[in-house]
């Protein structure tokens, strides 16, 4: 087991990015912390730290142990918080992975319920690729991850997905571009320029077949990860734009576009992933409850 008196020495240094200021920070000489953490090196069996002309930097395998030190001493540091702000002011952490497939609005939209608990809850957030997050759900440094998918069938991780919202696709073009391309919805896109999303959206295959279906062929002019940073090209006339109709109006006034057409023919889903460990976290309950499947009519 890793002692964690030697292991808060490292993390010390890691931070200061020297023994000398750790020692500074933590009372201690820095023959005392250097001699801890090469007993922690030795027990360990790996080398956190080399030396780099007169002074240290993180091997790889401190990098990896730096990213677990961070958690676990932040964690310890909340909780000393919480039990010494008494029971009334205590909020209960809930860590939440948002894939970055997922519009913020809908990432709140379906987070909001856990923030009307009884029980205060203190929310902490992180955006990235599933196949990541799905890693730090699998070691419980997530409570829930939101996706745009499903848990993929060859992560072997004891998990469950709840579908927590479906709704169609809506076209947006700023002013500029609707009067260039008038036809009815969908023809309207043939020929015209059209950010889609990334290859790592599940809806962008559902679009592409959906068009090659009716023949329509846009010229596809711009790929996005980011859907924000998709429609603020939109916004700026480079090419039309989708996005998920239960926020059309949102879209419409925050980027001042006009809404060309939408189908249902294509279809958005959100989930919540969580493992049976977290499953019970009254948060996670909350939110896989309070949208019963939320349907955009």
């Amino acid at each position: 087991m890793i002692n964690y008196k030697q292991f808060h020495y490292f993390w010390a240094v890691a931070k200061a990015g020297s023994i000398v200021r750790a020692s500074k920070q933590l009372h201690l000489t820095p023959q005392t912390i250097s001699g801890q953490i090469a007993i922690l090196e030795a027990s360990l069996g790996v080398s956190l730290f080399r030396k780099v002309g007169r002074g240290i930097e993180l091997t790889e395998t401190g990098e990896l142990a730096l990213t677990y030190a961070e958690d676990i001493f932040q964690t310890g540091n909340a909780l000393e918080e919480t039990l010494r702000a008494g029971s009334k002011e205590r909020h209960r952490l809930f860590r939440v992975g948002i894939s970055d497939a997922v519009p913020k609005s809908i990432a709140y939209r379906l987070l909001a319920p856990a923030m009307s608990l009884v029980e205060p809850i203190k929310i902490i957030c992180r955006e990235g690729k599933l196949e990541s997050l799905l890693g730090d759900l699998a070691i419980h440094r997530l409570d829930l991850v939101l996706s745009d998918r499903p848990m993929p069938s060859e992560i072997d991780i004891k998990g469950r997905s709840h579908e927590l919202l479906e709704c169609g696709l809506s076209f947006f073009a700023a002013p500029s571009l609707t009067q260039s391309y008038e036809e009815v919805f969908p023809q309207n896109l043939t020929n015209a320029p059209l950010l889609v999303p990334g290859e790592d959206s599940a809806v962008r295959k559902r679009l592409m077949s959906w068009l090659n279906t009716l023949r329509i062929q846009p010229q596809i002019v711009g790929e996005f990860d980011d859907s924000a940073l998709m429609r603020a090209f939109g916004q700026a006339g480079v090419g039309i734009f989708c996005a998920p109709s239960i926020i059309a109006d949102e879209v419409i006034t925050q980027h001042n576009v006009i809404k060309i057409g939408e189908t249902n023919q294509v279809v958005e889903r959100f989930y919540a992933i969580s493992v049976e460990r977290r499953a019970n976290h009254p948060a996670v309950v909350a939110i896989s409850t309070a949208s019963s499947k939320i349907t955009n009519t």
